[in-house]
């Protein structure tokens, strides 16, 4: 088998932790490690994870001395990372079990650099609120448009990559990484199963669009570097995709936009 390192960032996610590190340790696939960073967390985060880490070695815990951003966080795991495979899980997010060993067989079988895949959305009670489709394979213009790659699936192998690391923005920065991977070959690959479950949080939901939105111009500007009418076009894409596929589902699905 060939390791996969899973990244996870920490901070403040006492709450839904503990079910994200199960959902790795349930895996199929046995080959892994998971480094965790706590980016300066103030509950009982950093508890939880070296309580696994206490009870299973292939389970890293690492802390920043300050609070830095999921960036900072990710790039260090990455930095740590020793598996050929480089996965992404959020603290409060979970994987299915066959996960894993079905990504990356699929990437095996199809000599695949850089996959996704679909997942659920659940809410704060566990429950399944909907389905996250994905399209076949996505181009770095197509990403500019929508981001179609939800980070819980993401693996990229660097092998054939390299590591490549996230842009130092305190959001977005997962699309950034995509973007970046994408630069270097033509396409990224989807599995159509579900593979993850997405955890939907009641915190301000319409600051964090915005917010996100705010963070996606200062992508396309600052890290893309593109010009003031590639980047107004690609970000009015970005606006137009995201209402439809929040507000209007059902037309966004017929336009492409939903899978």
């Amino acid at each position: 088998m060939l390791k996969v390192s899973i990244i996870t960032p920490l901070y403040n996610c006492s709450e839904y932790l503990e079910q994200a590190i199960q959902s790795v340790v349930s895996q199929t696939y046995q080959d892994w490690e998971m480094i965790m960073v706590d980016d300066f967390s103030t509950d009982k985060s950093i508890e939880i994870a070296q309580r696994y880490a206490a009870e299973d070695s292939r389970i890293k815990v690492l802390q920043l001395e300050k609070n830095s951003g999921a960036a900072v966080a990710r790039n260090t795991a990455i930095e740590a990372a020793a598996g050929r495979f480089i996965a992404f899980l959020d603290s409060d997010d979970k994987w299915l079990p066959h996960k894993l060993e079905t990504q990356i067989q699929f990437m095996q079988d199809n000599d695949v650099a850089f996959s996704y895949a679909a997942y659920e959305k659940i809410n704060e009670q566990g429950n399944a609120v909907g389905k996250v489709g994905v399209p076949e394979r996505i181009t770095y213009y197509d990403l500019l448009k929508v981001c179609s790659i939800g980070c819980l699936t993401a693996v990229y192998d660097t092998q054939k990559l390299g590591k490549i690391y996230m842009p130092l923005i305190r959001k977005r920065q997962d699309l950034g990484l995509w973007l970046r991977i994408l630069k270097q070959i033509p396409y990224a690959y989807g599995v159509q199963e579900v593979l993850g479950q997405y955890q939907l949080r009641s915190d301000s939901i319409s600051a964090n669009k915005l917010s996100a939105a705010q963070f996606t111009w200062k992508l396309y500007r600052e890290v893309e570097k593109l010009n003031i009418f590639k980047a107004s076009y690609f970000f009015a894409q970005y606006a137009v995709n995201g209402v439809l596929r929040t507000k209007f589902p059902r037309l966004a699905r017929s336009l492409g936009v939903l899978h």
